[in-house]
């Protein structure tokens, strides 16, 4: 199996890799890591203290590691933490959040480059996020004897019906979790649809919502607001994890409602990284000062003064979108006017942020449908609708207030997740034969 694998990967790679040449030459994607990647060249452990490796694929699962890993580390001081994921973002995030642990890359799943990265960090358990099912690296750590944990599980209806189709390959990969924890019976009934063991599987709710922030007044937002020079009494249009056209949506939104609402600021913040010069360019094609996050600590901050109120904002930095979403008095949550499927709409819940976000949620479907039922969000299908929402709620204030209020309320009752996920990892059997290791690799 692991070599019939090899070849499937391999020709894969084969496949795309036009693709990824494109990107590592145009955007600068995928231009590090290959030891860590390819060859499972991980960072190589050497005390025999416990050991709990978690994979994180990306950002948003990275984010979702940190209540996780305050009451981890609490709870077991003296356990040792490595931190892989998959993408560069991902991998700059992890190691902003953990400086502590050691962070690094995942191996991809070819035979020899799990194999060596198992046997290079001697893991009691691996944890993966949500439904990261990688057959060669299952096999090998359950050949090892290293028990696996699935957490947070999510499988939406897209993907599960991609998996029936496997069937036979997902029985074999979930039999070998000695802990399988879904985020809600939807998702557990699909796990054991696809042959999950009962006796194995929890429902936990998500940690996503433990992840979150509440208080408007911390230390990180009044920093923002500061930097950004948003004043006492303007409201904050943010447009948030935003692709290719939701800016231009969002500035065309934002140049029309400003005649009528000249204390609205607008705050763009780009899903990816290698799309910050893009949308600077775009504001400033536009003729439009502009102010970016990125400046703080190189030179001019803004190419305006800075008291100018008419200048668009960019937080053109990773891993502080979920501070800045306490600014929001509307927040739009973006890849929902493309088919991206919908970002996180959580963080601006949370802070009570009157929540927009367009048709195509399906990645948060469940959550999008709680919020709704709720009258906690709503959505918005076009450029005109978003213009149209807004301008209704800056002219009722309360109405806009006791939206975000609802969401927040909301999210304040589905606590709890995290310290659910701890007690079942807690009771892992993490006590393995680390002489099996040493035979494996002679």
């Amino acid at each position: 199996m692991p070599w019939l694998l090899n070849v499937v990967y391999f020709a894969l790679l084969v496949l795309v890799s036009p693709v990824l040449m494109y990107r590592r030459w145009v955007h600068g994607k995928y231009r590090d890591g290959w030891s860590e990647k390819f060859w499972g060249r991980l960072p190589e452990r050497t005390s025999s203290r416990p050991c709990l490796w978690l994979h994180a694929v990306s950002v948003g699962e990275v984010l979702q590691l940190r209540s996780l890993m305050r009451e981890l580390v609490a709870t077991r001081s003296d356990w040792e933490f490595v931190i892989t994921t998959t993408t560069r973002t991902g991998l700059d995030v992890a190691k902003k959040e953990f400086p502590q642990h050691t962070v690094c890359y995942c191996p991809l799943d070819f035979s020899w480059a799990v194999r060596r990265a198992i046997l290079r960090i001697r893991p009691s358990a691996i944890v993966l996020i949500e439904l990261e099912l990688w057959p060669n690296l299952i096999f090998f750590a359950d050949r090892l004897g290293v028990p696996l944990a699935l957490i947070n599980g999510r499988i939406s209806a897209k993907s599960f019906r991609g998996y029936r189709r496997i069937r036979p390959l997902l029985r074999s990969l979930l039999q070998r979790f000695a802990v399988l924890a879904a985020q809600n019976n939807e998702y557990a009934e699909r796990l054991l649809d696809l042959g999950a063991p009962r006796d194995r599987l929890h429902i936990t709710g998500s940690i996503k919502f433990d992840g979150v922030q509440f208080d408007r007044g911390n230390a990180m937002i009044r920093e923002l607001r500061e930097f950004f020079g948003v004043q006492t009494g303007e409201r904050v249009f943010i447009a948030g994890s935003t692709q290719a056209p939701e800016e231009t949506i969002a500035l065309d939104t934002w140049q029309m409602l400003r005649q009528e609402f000249p204390d609205l600021r607008l705050i763009l913040v780009p899903r990816h990284k290698e799309r910050f010069e893009e949308v600077a360019q775009l504001v400033l094609g536009r003729g439009l000062p502009l102010r970016r996050r990125s400046r703080a600590r190189f030179g001019p901050i803004c190419s305006a003064p800075a008291s100018s109120s008419n200048e668009v904002l960019l937080l053109d930095t990773l891993g502080e979108l979920g501070t800045c979403w306490g600014l929001a008095d509307v927040a739009f949550v973006g890849g929902s006017l493309t088919q991206r499927g919908g970002q996180n709409m959580l963080e601006p819940s949370a802070f009570g942020a009157a929540v927009l976000f367009g048709p195509n949620t399906w990645n948060f479907r469940d959550v999008v449908e709680q919020l709704l039922s709720r009258n906690a969000a709503q959505v918005v299908r076009n450029g005109d609708e978003l213009t149209a929402t807004i301008r209704t709620l800056l002219k009722n204030p309360n109405a806009a207030h006791e939206l975000g209020q609802r969401a927040k309320s909301f999210l304040a009752t589905q606590q709890g997740a995290t310290g659910r996920t701890v007690r079942l990892l807690l009771n892992l059997p993490i006590d393995i034969d680390h002489s099996e290791f040493q035979r494996s690799a002679a």
